[in-house]
């Protein structure tokens, strides 16, 4: 059963940004966001949760205005120690509270540029390129 859920966060000068969950697979699995819109000012901390019901691995992606989803890290629920994109800035962290059943993004020091939507998911959601590829169609005689 897939399970969506929307969130938004607006940092001001207003950063909006939005959460968005996605569960999935053969047997009922959920994730749902604390909280569907977040507002903050430009430097404040930021924090993202999602309670879900269980989970092997948990997930974060940040989808920016007019772009793809984007992998921003991965929680092995048995560890609980985040696997971060290579690109990822510093102010971001993840945490997993296994008791709660609840998984974290935290923001530090917000700016206008991390206005966007954010997802949690329960299993790898966006994979691949997401760019359009073209092939090269011309014929060598």
């Amino acid at each position: 059963m897939l399970k969506l859920q929307y969130n938004y966060i607006l940092i001001k000068k207003l950063l909006n940004v939005h959460l968005f969950t996605f569960a999935g697979g053969s047997y009922e699995q959920t994730i749902e966001p604390n909280q569907h819109e977040v507002y903050a000012e430009e430097g404040s901390n930021v924090l993202l949760s999602c309670n879900y019901s269980s989970a092997d691995s948990l997930l974060w992606y940040k989808q920016s205005p007019g772009s793809a989803p984007q992998y921003l890290m991965l929680i092995p629920h048995y560890s609980g120690t985040e696997q971060r994109a290579d690109f990822l800035d510093s102010r971001f962290s993840g945490k997993l509270n296994k008791q709660k059943t609840c998984v974290d993004l935290d923001l530090t020091s917000a700016e206008v540029k991390d206005s966007a939507m954010y997802y949690c998911a329960l299993r790898p959601t966006v994979t691949g390129n997401p760019e359009t590829l073209y092939k090269n169609l011309e014929h060598i005689v």
